[in-house]
């Protein structure tokens, strides 16, 4: 006895698939994102302190906290809110800093 087995359907993504809507959004806010770095780069020299000590006071790699403050590179680096506020809290500033223009 034979088993049929019904053929895979795959949802159809069309031109405005969650994949290209991802990207379209990341390309959209790159330039929010790059300033958001250029500022926690700032306000952490403001402190005198090095990207290793951060990394360390916030408890991520020091190759996150250098794609955070660049990202300028193809791909967006997002930063988390809960992130954002440890950084601001070791920068000793309110997150708010951070957001203004």
């Amino acid at each position: 006895m034979a088993l049929y087995a019904a053929p895979r359907i795959r949802r159809a993504r069309g031109p405005f698939g969650r994949r290209r809507q991802r990207l379209r959004m990341r390309d959209e806010y790159r330039e929010k994102f790059r300033v958001l770095g250029l500022k926690i780069a700032y306000y952490r020299k403001l402190r005198g302190l090095t990207q290793e000590q951060l990394a360390e006071a916030i408890g991520r790699s020091v190759s996150f906290v250098s794609q955070v403050e660049a990202n300028n590179s193809s791909r967006v680096k997002g930063v988390s809110l809960e992130t954002l506020f440890l950084i601001a809290e070791r920068l000793d500033i309110p997150a708010s800093k951070l957001f203004e223009e």
